[in-house]
């Protein structure tokens, strides 16, 4: 491991940062000091402009773009304390993509298109509390006839989003059993 290096790593873990991005961080220097060939603490803002352009003729995404500059603007900023402006590195604009919206027939379609009750669940569950597939399986199901719950758990960030299903969804949802069977803390969507 150069000197270089070893100092980039410790700037990173001092301030807390993941591994995964001191490994992507560290990846993009020696990917930056490989397409000049010369160590990355000899190039300047220049270097930099010229590798931000070849990121672009290389069609990378707007965001992978901006993770190649915070990469770059962490090396030369906090780990060499270079003065120079962060003008000088700019980060590209991207659109952020509106998700997709359904009609309510596209969302009455997709529910009823479920093979069973159990899928159906899943799926109103999963649309009425706006919440991703990957965070089902550590919800707990509460009793839809209850008062209305706010939960954390289910948001990204501080969002509170609320969890009971609408009008529509409780009359389809009470034949379902294992709401009122199920005790705290043991979800009926846990993977086994």
């Amino acid at each position: 491991m150069t000197q270089l290096r070893k100092r980039m790593l410790e700037e990173l873990q001092r301030r807390d940062y993941s591994q995964s991005t001191a490994r992507i961080y560290l990846h993009v220097i020696s990917d930056f000091a490989k397409h000049f060939r010369r160590s990355p603490d000899t190039l300047g803002p220049e270097q930099i402009r010229q590798y931000q352009l070849h990121l672009f003729h290389r069609k990378l995404s707007p965001y992978t773009i901006r993770q190649h500059t915070a990469a770059l603007r962490f090396f030369y900023f906090k780990t060499l304390h270079r003065n120079f402006r962060a003008e000088y590195i700019p980060f590209p604009k991207f659109r952020k993509r509106l998700p997709t919206i359904l009609s309510p027939e596209e969302v009455a379609r997709l529910i009823d298109s479920a093979s069973n009750l159990f899928h159906r669940t899943l799926i109103m569950t999963l649309y009425s509390t706006a919440m991703r597939r990957a965070s089902l399986p550590w919800a707990e199901a509460p009793d839809p006839s209850r008062a209305p719950v706010t939960d954390s758990n289910f948001a990204q960030g501080a969002d509170l989003r609320p969890t009971r299903p609408t009008r529509h969804q409780v009359p389809r949802l009470r034949p379902v059993r294992f709401f009122r069977t199920t005790s705290p803390g043991t979800g009926p969507f846990r993977p086994r």
